[in-house]
């Protein structure tokens, strides 16, 4: 049976693009399949940026309660926190005695920051060797990334084969699914969703704050009788990805017939919003005040991880010498 494994970063909330890009599609994937799933949060990987213990438990949570409020079935896929499995810092070792320190000076997490080395930290430099431990460590088949993403699966698979070349078969060699990042979610200044770029929209946030959020979205000055073309307009490109096709069609017409002011459009994409997610907002809400229902799943997710995880370093550790 193939495996499939994804790895989430804990950096907080997940905004609207996360969810509509990523969580979504990969809850389906692993909901519907009959091959095994492994979930996990990357708070490990966290650490090369975040020193604040609180905001890293935090983010996890956050990370966490997003996934199962969009009905991530725990007991079908291995949901769990990176941290919980130390076996992988371990594996991580090893895969970094086989991989040469030429091949990390060109990994792009090191590549971007090395003009200003007084900020990048040892952790970031072998970045690549514990993701490799996370992929290699449950013996997956299949892992979706982003084309962003390609060259850290390039480099598991090359580690792999190395290592199984010099010391026998050990690793699974993994396959990369590629998604289709090209129709990216837009963000309120019309460039892609970041947290970095502060230009996410929050479907957790409060109605109020929410409504504020939207309100912020960049649109052109033109005046309400004016005719628009909706395919240049941020507002309806995000109640394009949000409402049904009924209501799209609707949009489009009015935008092109002119009656409709940006302040409208806004509000009509604001209550799709909270009609489209009410019941995942709700879920959230409920988990935020169910913390430990929570830390259960998990530390369940973990158990199984664990059991996996020990099982493929034993192999490791055998070919060694350990």
């Amino acid at each position: 049976m193939a495996k499939i494994l994804t790895g989430i970063q804990s950096t907080g909330t997940p905004h609207l693009g996360n969810i509509l890009g990523a969580i979504i599609p990969a809850v389906k994937m692993a909901n519907s399949s009959n091959e095994e799933s492994y979930l996990f949060i990357a708070n490990m990987h966290s650490l090369t940026q975040i020193k604040d213990q609180n905001i890293l438990k935090e983010n996890t949570f956050l990370t966490a309660a997003t996934w199962l409020a969009f009905d991530l079935d725990s007991k079908k896929s291995c949901f769990f926190r990176q941290s919980d499995v130390p076996e992988v810092t371990e594996l991580a070792w090893y895969l970094s005695c086989f991989f040469p320190y030429q091949r990390l000076r060109l990994a792009h997490s090191f590549k971007d920051k090395s003009d200003n080395l007084k900020d990048v930290n040892s952790g970031l430099f072998t970045y690549p060797m514990l993701m490799s431990a996370d992929i290699l460590m449950y013996d997956a088949n299949i892992v979706p990334v982003g084309k962003d993403q390609l060259q850290h699966l390039e480099m598991t698979r090359d580690v792999a084969s190395r290592f199984n070349n010099l010391m026998g078969e050990t690793f699974v060699i993994p396959e990369a699914k590629v998604q289709d990042d090209t129709n990216y979610i837009i963000g309120t200044d019309g460039e892609k969703m970041s947290k970095s770029k502060s230009n996410i929209i929050d479907i957790f946030l409060d109605d109020k704050k929410l409504r504020k959020q939207i309100m912020k979205i960049q649109t052109q000055s033109l005046s309400v009788e004016e005719a628009k073309n909706p395919d240049q307009c941020n507002v309806f490109k995000l109640f394009k990805v949000i409402a049904s096709d009924d209501e799209v069609k609707k949009l489009h017409l009015r935008y092109t017939k002119g009656g409709i002011g940006y302040g409208e459009a806004k509000e009509l994409l604001y209550h799709e919003i909270l009609n489209r997610f009410s019941i995942n907002r709700e879920k959230f809400f409920e988990l935020t005040n169910n913390r430990d229902r929570v830390e259960e799943l998990l530390l369940e997710g973990a158990i199984k991880a664990r059991k996996q995880a020990q099982n493929v370093l034993k192999r490791v550790r055998s070919r060694v010498g350990y």
